[in-house]
């Protein structure tokens, strides 16, 4: 027997978990998505392409005396290690900080009821940090400055993201988590990208004549983001309804970890695949986000490829990301989310040794296999989210998914470490692919134990909704 068929203009969406399917304009869908479109060039224009790395990480914060030294003498390369090593610190603290608070922040969002209200609140602030980076001058004395207000947005982002990840079930039901989670993440790599465009075309146009000193490129850069996610974000606050808040009354924040510890008892008890798959998800997504982190570092050092061409390569990569995820999200809803992990964590772990293997051939290995690599990571990632969506009990995903933003917090040590281990033994940058391979092979293996409710197990027998 199959559904009707709907119409056009609307998704067959609902509570993942309930199997109704309620008829909710597409705009609805179109705006959560948005977000993550939206908010996506903090991360890979501010934080990974250009600002920390071009910018805030550059002679223009160090001694003006050790600068005029210039590249190769030790005491300058020292300083600028000194400045990567700063900003890895604030970040690393505004880590902790998103561990310890992200499930007590998400319990409360749960039983206020209120969201959309966090999520707002959060945006708001990620969005006067990066209208902040513009008053960074090119100067040591405005570092802090800097590296304080990268920190503090990656916390309210990471805080951000478990609110819009637990809307997931406001916008889908079970027949269409899969697409809609990989319609987000799509979006957020294309986005990202396309903004990463824009800032290399005024680059080429050397910014139409603009006066860039003092760093006001890059300055210039972090407000365009900044009004980049206003103009994207306001659908979702505008179309998607608030969540109605569960049975929990409203506790201090302090509190709120005794209501935590009882809560993760019910799970254990209750749902326990849930936090064995939290366990799991941890360890795989640190390897995914290994890929993306050393891939630049794999392309340069190990292949040999110029600046200009690591940057293609980066667009092609997280639009080729884009793309397959988008695309892995019908498969999600198909043959479930668990499927579709494991085949693209399968493939990740082909391709990597793929690059390792046939390095000696050249550029061309890394060009087809590092692309292919690239294409398993965001269906792996949304099918996650969509895995996470249907097993959470109704009324709490925003504290599971604060547990989600927890426990990958306290796997990030794994591909880094793996990598640098193997580098040091081996003495060579290719080898590390084999650390961040060895991470995600280890997260797929553990969740080949994890026992997915029968829910989950049979939604590649459940018929999919119309779009």
């Amino acid at each position: 027997m199959t559904d009707a068929p709907t119409p056009p203009h609307v998704l067959a969406l609902g509570d993942p978990g309930s199997g109704v399917a309620e008829r909710i304009p597409r705009k609805r869908v179109i705006s959560w998505a948005l977000w993550d479109w939206a908010t996506q060039p903090f991360n890979s224009v501010i934080i990974t392409f250009v600002f920390v790395a071009l910018y805030l990480a550059s002679d223009s914060f160090i001694d003006p005396a050790i600068a005029a030294l210039g590249e190769g003498n030790a005491t300058y390369d020292a300083a600028i290690a000194a400045l990567v090593s700063k900003v890895g610190w604030a970040v690393t603290i505004a880590g902790v900080f998103v561990a310890l608070i992200a499930p007590v922040i998400g319990q409360r969002a749960d039983s206020s009821g209120r969201r959309k209200v966090w999520l707002g609140g959060c945006t708001l602030v990620l969005i006067g940090c990066m209208f902040g980076l513009f008053f960074v001058q090119a100067q040591p004395s405005f570092f802090l400055l800097g590296a304080s207000l990268i920190a503090i947005g990656a916390v309210f982002n990471e805080i951000a993201g478990v609110n819009y990840n637990a809307m997931l079930v406001q916008v889908s039901n079970k027949k269409s988590v899969g697409r809609v989670s990989g319609l987000g993440w799509g979006l957020g790599y294309i986005g990202g990208i396309v903004a990463l465009v824009i800032v290399v075309v005024a680059d080429g146009a050397d910014w139409w004549g603009m006066d860039t000193s003092n760093g006001m490129a890059y300055r210039l850069i972090a407000v365009g983001c900044a009004v980049w996610t206003v103009l994207f974000a306001w659908p979702i606050f505008a179309y998607v309804p608030e969540v109605t808040g569960t049975q929990h009354a409203r506790v201090s924040i302090w509190r709120g970890y005794a209501v935590l510890i009882h809560d993760l008892k019910e799970l254990w008890r209750d749902a326990r695949s849930t936090l064995w798959f939290l366990f799991a998800s941890a360890v795989y997504r640190d390897g995914l986000a290994g890929v993306f982190t050393f891939g630049a570092i794999i392309a340069s050092k190990s292949f040999g490829f110029s600046n200009q061409e690591v940057i293609m390569f980066g667009i092609a990569a997280n639009l080729i990301a884009g793309v397959s995820t988008i695309i892995a999200g019908r498969f999600d809803d198909w043959l479930g989310p668990r499927a579709v992990i494991l085949f693209a964590l399968g493939g990740i772990v082909f391709s990597g040794l793929a690059v390792v293997i046939l390095h000696a051939e050249g550029n061309i290995v890394f060009w087809v296999f590092g692309l292919l690599l690239t294409a398993f990571v965001g269906p792996a990632q949304a099918a996650s989210r969509s895995l996470l969506a249907r097993v959470s009990p109704p009324g709490r995903e925003s504290e599971i998914f604060g547990l989600y933003a927890t426990t990958g917090r306290a796997a990030s040590f794994l591909a880094p470490a793996m990598s640098s281990i193997v580098i040091t033994l081996t003495g060579a940058t290719i080898w590390g692919v084999f650390g961040i391979i060895s991470v995600v092979l280890a997260g797929m293996i553990m969740l080949l134990f994890v026992k997915m409710p029968p829910a989950v197990r049979s939604e590649g027998q459940v018929g999919q909704s119309s779009v």
